[in-house]
């Protein structure tokens, strides 16, 4: 298990070992169009950045990652657990077309339709199930964290395509680290009230302040949700600690874009 970081020209991206049947990845904010304050693979619409700008970024993303940028489901996130299952009547919504919903978490079993989730310091989590052949992406921040969007993603994904828990794959992207995540108490609070014990190795008292391990706690609802250990992948980067490579929100609050992590089933025949 390991992510590795792919380098073409300009344009910087990760993707992991575990998820190497589906086409995915992981971006930067290496490669793109976008002048500063967003420079320069900005993927986010509404910030300032033009419009082209953005789109041309989201071409050259999935060019790279060997998925059609025209069929692309975006998220539409407000930190919440709601599911989407995601067909291709949904190809387009929040780039082409005007989504019609919110969604913290989509899912589908058809070929070559690429889920799109962002995060400027929050969880990312691309999962795929290669035996029934179905794919999730999920914004985990620490509210949906602490309401169990993971735990609520696998039931779902086994509910509709039959995908087991002990089949699916998971890749967490890079987010904050428990090294710059200080938080007061109401977020462990939230975390032991949801996950109990669970949570305790990933929270840590300094002083009057906590520090969280967003990544940790993420991964402690899929390994409850019944996923292998194995079957876990853990980018292990810190979105604060890396401003050259990510954006992070709590480093550079709203002059700034989103990194997005893709994932797709790859078209049939495709090899």
């Amino acid at each position: 298990m390991s992510f590795t970081t792919h380098v073409q020209n300009d344009l910087v991206w990760l993707t992991s070992s575990l998820l190497g049947g589906s086409p995915h990845g992981f971006s930067t904010r290496k490669g793109g169009v976008s002048p500063a304050p967003w420079d320069s693979l900005n993927l986010r619409s509404g910030c300032g950045d033009r419009q082209d700008h953005v789109l041309e970024n989201f071409h050259r993303l999935c060019w790279a990652v060997g998925i059609t940028a025209d069929r692309l489901v975006l998220s539409k996130q407000v930190h919440e657990t709601t599911v989407r299952p995601c067909t291709f009547s949904d190809a387009g919504k929040g780039l082409w077309l005007k989504q019609d919903y919110t969604a913290d978490a989509l899912i589908t079993n058809e070929p070559g339709l690429p889920l799109t989730v962002f995060s400027a310091d929050c969880g990312v989590i691309l999962l795929h199930d290669p035996i029934q052949g179905a794919v999730g992406a999920v914004h985990a921040g620490w509210r949906g964290c602490a309401g169990g969007i993971l735990e609520k993603t696998v039931e779902e994904l086994h509910r509709l395509y039959g995908s087991h828990p002990s089949h699916l794959r998971a890749a967490l992207g890079p987010c904050i680290g428990q090294c710059c995540f200080e938080t007061d108490d109401d977020v462990p609070e939230a975390m032991l009230a949801s996950l109990g014990q669970d949570a305790a190795a990933c929270l840590k008292r300094q002083g009057p302040k906590w520090h969280v391990d967003l990544a940790g706690l993420n991964r402690q609802w899929l390994l409850r949700a019944g996923l292998q250990p194995e079957h876990i992948d853990v980018s292990g980067l810190c979105t604060a600690c890396h401003p050259d490579l990510f954006w992070s929100h709590r480093k550079m609050r709203e002059k700034r874009g989103v990194q997005a992590a893709i994932i797709s089933l790859p078209t049939r025949g495709a090899t």
